[in-house]
């Protein structure tokens, strides 16, 4: 049996399998049902690693093991192991969350807050800074500093970019309204994203800005994140965006939004 590495490759990634799982499975469907000893020859994978990645597919929902002597194994359709995998995940995803929501009250929290709280005593406020790769990481950082929110926000972002805000940045949001945090946001407004910037209404004041093209937020005038390249031409996975702890940088773009805030159109 001959696979491309490509098409392996692409396995590898959709249903997160490591190389040996991947030669062993996909030997097994072309087989339909085999002994350990049968793939370990087809799969060119060692007969002592064999049964311990049979195991491992059996597990994830991959095969089903035979009773009988020899022991065999049986391949599913690939549309019922795409359905077991996807119900997999979602158990282990949900399993995984109620234990990181038991740690809320839990002194093994409060311990790594504590770690923390004395570890950034000794760090300067400059030093807060990094950069970050991907969307689904800026907007996870993003969130964190929109939750931490004091008195102010100040987002200016791309028409699309309001689209995503709306969906990724909402519930938090809301809570800084309910904690009276003012929020202005700038972008873009056209026929497609009307509807979402009426929305983004009910949590902040939200104008039209047609001249400027930018990706910045501001946070409480001290701590900035801006995106350094454009969202259209840029895939997501290849984003990237600077955070930096920095007042003086962050009132001095806060003062040049003003200036361009007073010029801009309220979404009615």
């Amino acid at each position: 049996m001959i696979i491309k590495d490509e098409f392996l490759s692409r396995l590898r990634k959709i249903f997160d399998l490591n190389l040996y799982e991947v030669k062993v499975w996909t030997a097994l469907l072309s087989r339909g049902t085999s002994t350990a000893g049968e793939l370990s020859n087809i799969s060119d994978v060692p007969r002592s690693r064999t049964y311990d990645i049979l195991e491992s597919l059996e597990k994830k929902g991959f095969i089903v093991m035979k009773l009988g002597k020899p022991i065999k194994f049986i391949a599913l359709k690939p549309n019922e192991v795409v359905e077991r995998v996807k119900k997999n995940l979602m158990q282990h995803a949900k399993e995984k969350s109620q234990r990181l929501e038991t740690l809320k009250g839990d002194e093994v929290l409060e311990e790594l807050n504590t770690i923390f709280t004395k570890g950034i005593k000794f760090v300067e406020s400059s030093d807060l800074s990094g950069s970050l790769r991907g969307r689904q990481n800026l907007y996870n950082h993003l969130d964190m500093m929109i939750r931490d929110a004091e008195k102010t926000i100040t987002i200016i972002t791309t028409a699309e970019g309001l689209n995503r805000k709306l969906e990724a940045l909402m519930p938090s949001l809301e809570n800084c309204k309910k904690r009276g945090v003012k929020v202005r946001i700038a972008a873009p407004i056209d026929n497609n994203n009307l509807k979402v910037a009426k929305a983004l209404k009910k949590v902040a004041e939200v104008r039209n800005v047609e001249e400027m093209k930018a990706r910045f937020v501001v946070i409480d005038s001290n701590q900035l994140m801006f995106m350094l390249l454009d969202d259209e031409k840029f895939h997501p996975n290849y984003d990237i965006g600077i955070w930096i702890n920095t007042e003086f940088f962050a009132q001095a773009l806060e003062q040049l939004f003003e200036l361009a805030w007073k010029d801009m159109k309220a979404v009615k």
